[in-house]
């Protein structure tokens, strides 16, 4: 009989579904690959605790770089701080690369938040962070300019991870702005083959809008109904993915229930769970079996239709159009939070840099 170090552990070596850690934090970082994972991920809201975490570590290397970069403003040591913290995680993450040939074992860096209308300042950006190492995907809002930015980073071949994705629609423009890429790079007799593009699903942060509704517009539904919109939405849209034989892997994150791993076992797909989340899994207990092609009650799926318009137009492969991507609810609040982010950043070196002399 097979041991295995965990749930996780055993998920990845018993079925397709890999684990990924949704940190840069190395001491986060290794627990996971002891239990499986095969990447990891570094954006301005990592940063920023990493830094509250090892500011000891960290201050010499910002009075360093002011030292390097004279003329530099907070916000470009800040993003240099992003850089390097990515670069020392991708390094934990080689063996897999090379395990995995290219597929897995990528450090997803993202490009910065408020450039998100700005296609062609995100792809400067995305070929800026490509070469920083070998492993890195580069992470690119579903938005309205980063959708033509991935066309773009893809036949540059870069492998993006579309994040601030939480709908369908968005999720088949992802998948065929990246299929239009690659097939310019076919065209032009430039490899593929070691590109490991994927579509990040924030299925939390969707099940969390469906609860500010819940709130807002003063009415009940089932209790549990509201946790299943994000999963919902991942199995349609992976089955729709599978159907059309697009070649890039969807991928969980936003986690804030156990569902967003169990029912999503057995898929062709990453789960990107932070470290907390992961040792609650590990704890939990729940048997480890394929469940991706369990279908959501249509009950559930049918409250949900009912009660919620923007779980229908997440749900529904027409429910937004391209040109609404940025106007959508989850977006909107996922875009704040990340650029709130950055001002976090600012201030945690502006501190190192301008330290309060009182």
């Amino acid at each position: 009989m097979v041991t295995y170090k965990s749930p996780l552990h055993e998920m990845t070596q018993t079925t397709p579904t890999c684990l990924w850690n949704d940190s840069a934090d190395i001491d986060e970082l290794r627990y996971a690959i002891e239990n499986g994972a095969v990447g990891a991920t570094c954006n301005p809201v990592i940063a920023v605790g990493i830094l509250k975490k090892e500011m000891a570590q960290w201050r010499p290397r910002i009075q360093e770089l002011m030292k390097e970069l004279p003329r530099a403003t907070e916000d470009q040591v800040g993003w240099k701080l992003i850089e390097e913290m990515s670069v020392r995680a991708a390094r934990l993450l080689e063996p897999a690369f090379a395990e995995h040939r290219g597929r897995n074992g990528r450090l997803s860096i993202q490009t910065d938040p408020r450039l998100f209308r700005d296609a062609g300042a995100i792809v400067e950006q995305a070929v800026a962070f490509s070469v920083l190492a070998p492993n890195m995907i580069v992470k690119i809002p579903a938005t309205k300019a980063g959708i033509v930015a991935i066309e773009e980073a893809t036949h540059r071949g870069i492998s993006i991870n579309a994040t601030v994705c939480f709908t369908l629609p968005q999720c088949i423009a992802v998948a065929e702005a990246v299929e239009r890429g690659l097939r310019r790079r076919e065209a032009e007799g430039k490899t593929i083959e070691s590109m490991g593009p994927v579509c990040t699903i924030m299925v939390g942060r969707l099940d969390d809008w469906m609860k500010v509704l819940l709130d807002k517009r003063d009415i009940s539904v089932d209790p549990g109904v509201t946790e299943w919109a994000g999963v919902a939405v991942f199995k349609k849209t992976y089955a729709i993915f599978r159907k059309r034989g697009y070649r890039l892997r969807l991928l969980s994150a936003a986690f804030r229930n156990h569902m967003h791993w169990s029912q999503l076992i057995g898929a062709d797909a990453v789960i990107s769970p932070p470290s907390a989340w992961q040792k609650r899994f590990n704890a939990s207990g729940i048997e480890v079996r394929p469940r991706i092609d369990d279908p959501v009650d249509p009950k559930v799926v049918d409250e949900l239709l009912e009660h919620f318009s923007d779980f229908r137009r997440a749900y529904s492969d027409d429910g937004l159009a391209i040109e609404e991507f940025d106007d959508f609810a989850p977006t909107v609040r996922t875009l704040r939070q990340f650029i709130a982010a950055c001002t976090d950043l600012d201030g945690l070196v502006r501190d190192v840099m301008l330290p309060d002399p009182t």
